[in-house]
């Protein structure tokens, strides 16, 4: 093979295991793909998984260590080589899924899917994944954390309604439900205080999160969930990304005049961000008045309501991230001020701003 030019470290987690396949692609663009090598998922295998790799990579290319998103079970890895210096990217298992199926591989294992995560990371352009903050971490810990709370406490009041309009109900099974969603009542009463002390104590964060909840509709426990969940927003370059990155992103499907598909979002993405926007964009669409005419005018194309809602909460997602980004308030009628700004501007003073 010529001089290389790429080296990546293909690598499949499991609770227990790492198995990882080194790749290198030639200036002839062929590639090389070695035999996978497992190691244990603790520290110990992280340092012989390090050792393994500087024995086999060209010192003057840095290799990026390609990891599938498994869980949580990539996270301990991820953080040990982030904090060793090495290039990583963290690929979502759907992207991985479909570059399976573009190949020839029939049968999947944990080491021919570290070969194909190997020839993922040759083939394609990767994004560098950063050790997420330590707020961010936490707060969506936390709000994860809520909102399983949330479907538990969902739960026991629908089998404590079932229970007490059976025939003969037991008063015992009845006292210990009751018991049950009092003790989840509390725990999310707790979530919700922890998630607004370590906002409040990260002033510019507060700052930010204060700005984004001007939004109508929007509350501290949506903001703080979009951006926990985003990192910061940190590695979202635009608003299409991250529209795609929420699932919101709308797909189609149409071939020739035979093949009409319906557009449909998506759903391709963090189903959290999708839930946290639900509730808001009802409630945006009856306090807002540019949301409800955007909301009036999609029903009345197309006669569906939760497409329209589904819109709403699409711009509600970008209003969030211009406001992360500019960190100003929400102003209702900030085109229409746009719009008078720009027509104060005189036709003298317009010909000096173009020279």
């Amino acid at each position: 093979m010529s001089g290389i030019i790429k080296q990546v470290i293909g690598i499949d987690c499991s609770m227990e295991t790492l198995d990882c396949s080194y790749g290198s692609l030639g200036s002839d663009l062929k590639q090389n793909i070695q035999s996978p090598k497992v190691f244990s998922n603790n520290a110990g295998g992280f340092k012989k998984l390090i050792e393994w790799a500087e024995k086999r990579t060209d010192k003057k290319i840095a290799p990026v260590f390609v990891v599938e998103a498994t869980g949580v079970y990539h996270e301990l890895l991820a953080n040990h080589l982030a904090d060793n210096g090495f290039k990583i990217s963290v690929v979502l298992p759907n992207r991985m899924n479909s570059f399976f199926r573009t190949t020839k591989t029939k049968t999947i294992t944990d080491s021919s899917a570290a070969r194909m995560i190997a020839q993922f990371g040759l083939e394609k352009e990767l994004d560098l994944w950063k050790k997420p903050d330590a707020v961010f971490h936490q707060l969506k810990q936390l709000t994860r954390e809520r909102e399983q709370l949330i479907a538990e406490r969902s739960a026991i009041k629908n089998q404590i309604h079932a229970e007490s309009r059976e025939a003969f109900p037991n008063s015992g099974s009845l006292k210990r439900m009751e018991q049950r969603l009092k003790l989840l009542q509390n725990q999310v009463k707790e979530t919700e205080r922890e998630i607004r002390e370590k906002v409040e104590a990260n002033p510019e964060l507060n700052s930010k999160v204060q700005n984004i909840c001007t939004i109508d509709g929007v509350g501290l426990l949506t903001c703080v969930t979009v951006m926990a969940e985003t990192n910061g927003f940190d590695l979202i370059r635009n608003k299409r990304q991250l529209v795609s990155y929420a699932g919101l992103d709308v797909v189609e499907k149409q071939s020739g005049t035979s093949v009409r598909g319906k557009a449909r979002i998506s759903k391709r993405g963090n189903r959290h961000i999708r839930k946290s926007l639900y509730f808001p964009a009802f409630t945006s669409v009856k306090h807002n008045a540019q949301t409800r005419n955007h909301y009036a005018n999609l029903v009345s194309k197309h006669g569906i309501k939760m497409k329209a809602a589904v819109s709403v909460q699409r711009k509600l997602l970008v209003l969030i991230y211009t406001l992360w980004k500019t960190n100003e308030p929400y102003c209702e009628k900030y085109e229409q001020k746009k719009l008078e700004q720009q027509l104060l501007v005189t036709p003298k003073e317009l010909d000096h701003v173009r020279s």
